[in-house]
């Protein structure tokens, strides 16, 4: 089920307090993705954003995903921590109210050369379309997602092969992540014939699940970008993220 939210003229999947499970634009919008050139500490990331999309003629509720990296892995109290802390630009920015967040987000550990402080790598804002009627096509960022199932348990409960490298362990976990985002996909009536971008984060070799899990089902319809990163929970080992967009820019 998909909520509107009007104020920035998309569509998303309400999932947990810190962010959605993804975003689509309305009719008659198109989605943009600005990347940095190098990352920005957290502050600087929301300032340079916001200045960016007013620059557009947008306003900060326009605001709909962003892609950040942090230093490690966090465990799940310090990733409790920081969410709290990284909501309350978006509270002032008029998009979370204090329980629901329409905001798509990844936000990964890079393993070689990570950052010293949480940091953005990219964001993505709504725009008026520049093609009219049957021209424009559908614009979405689905939402970073791991191997770690739904629900109230805490992430060694819930996450999938809990601790298991092995080949078949790793195979499954990427299996249970690509039919996570075919089901946030479809929520929008979308599919990966759709999509323009497929990212992946993980430090382990998945080489041998790709053809399955990954070319067979048609999620590298446009490649594949791996980023060697890790999830940003302690545990988790694979995450993917998804787009399409009309527009990708770097500042």
């Amino acid at each position: 089920m998909t909520r509107d939210f009007a104020a920035g003229n998309y569509r998303f999947i309400p999932a947990v307090f810190q962010y959605s499970s993804g975003v689509a634009a309305d009719a008659g919008f198109e989605i943009e993705r600005v990347r940095f050139d190098r990352w920005l500490p957290l502050a600087e990331g929301f300032a340079q954003a916001a200045e960016y999309i007013r620059s557009a003629g947008r306003p900060l509720t326009s605001f709909c995903a962003c892609e950040l990296r942090s230093p490690a892995a966090f465990t799940e109290a310090g990733f409790l921590a920081f969410n709290q802390h990284y909501v309350k630009t978006l509270a002032q920015w008029g998009l979370f109210d204090g329980s629901v967040n329409p905001v798509a987000r990844s936000n990964v550990c890079p393993e070689i050369d990570p950052p010293a402080e949480p940091s953005f790598y990219a964001f993505c804002f709504t725009r008026p379309s520049q093609k009219a009627g049957t021209a424009a096509t559908p614009a979405f960022v689905i939402a970073g997602g791991a191997e770690a199932r739904g629900g109230s348990g805490s992430y060694p409960e819930r996450i999938v092969r809990y601790r298991d490298l092995s080949a078949d362990g790793l195979k499954e976990k990427v299996g249970f992540t690509v039919r996570e985002m075919e089901s946030r996909l479809e929520a929008f009536g979308f599919g990966w014939a759709d999509t323009t971008g497929v990212q992946a984060y993980t430090v382990h070799d998945f080489h041998p699940a790709m053809t399955e899990e990954l070319v067979c089902r048609g999620a590298m319809r446009s490649g594949l970008t791996w980023h060697f990163a890790r999830p940003p929970v302690v545990d988790l080992e694979y995450e993917m993220d998804c787009r399409r967009v009309a527009r990708e820019t770097v500042i």
